[in-house]
């Protein structure tokens, strides 16, 4: 089972990670695709990053950190959450944090390695992932990776520009 590609690499999450993640957490630039409310403590996010030793079948949920072999520095995380073992499903989330460094295949690459690691090793069926209508990007990244749309809510999704639609995609494994 490979967590490497070309670009990147899917790792655990180290206590060092404790830092990059404080800022992608407490960016509001990014907190409607995380449903974030809040910002995070350090205390908070540390606590986090010790639950992580804990196995996906305990937690529910699991956080890789995306990692750029060029530079050996984190870029962003990928989440599985809402691990339902009995149904072999689970969600995924993905941030690149820096917008410089979007649309240069880091998520893409992340999303095919997650997708054979879910299949390979954790047995899962599928992958599922909600996506704010409006983003584009984040539509265009889940369908090239093979997920297909279910679904649309009407009016899901609060923002300080009104709601919006949130489209639902599935991809079978």
């Amino acid at each position: 089972m490979r967590l490497e590609g070309k670009l990147i690499r899917l790792r655990a999450v180290e206590p060092n990670d404790v830092e990059p993640m404080y800022r992608w957490e407490n960016d509001p630039a990014v907190w409607h695709v995380s449903g974030t409310l809040a910002p995070f403590s350090r205390h908070q996010l540390q606590r986090f990053v010790d639950e992580q030793q804990f196995d996906i079948y305990q937690t529910r949920q699991m956080r890789l950190i995306i990692e750029a072999l060029e530079t050996g520095r984190p870029v962003g995380a990928l989440d599985l959450f809402e691990f339902e073992p009995q149904h072999r499903r689970a969600g995924v989330g993905i941030l690149v944090h820096d917008p410089e460094l979007r649309g240069l295949g880091y998520a893409s690459e992340a999303l095919e390695l997650l997708t054979e690691y879910a299949r390979e090793v954790l047995g899962l069926h599928q992958l599922w992932s909600s996506v704010a209508a409006g983003n584009k990007a984040s539509l265009a990244l889940f369908r090239r990776a093979g997920f297909i749309e279910t679904g649309t809510r009407r009016d899901w999704l609060w923002s300080s520009e009104g709601f919006c639609d949130e489209v639902m995609l599935q991809r079978m494994l």
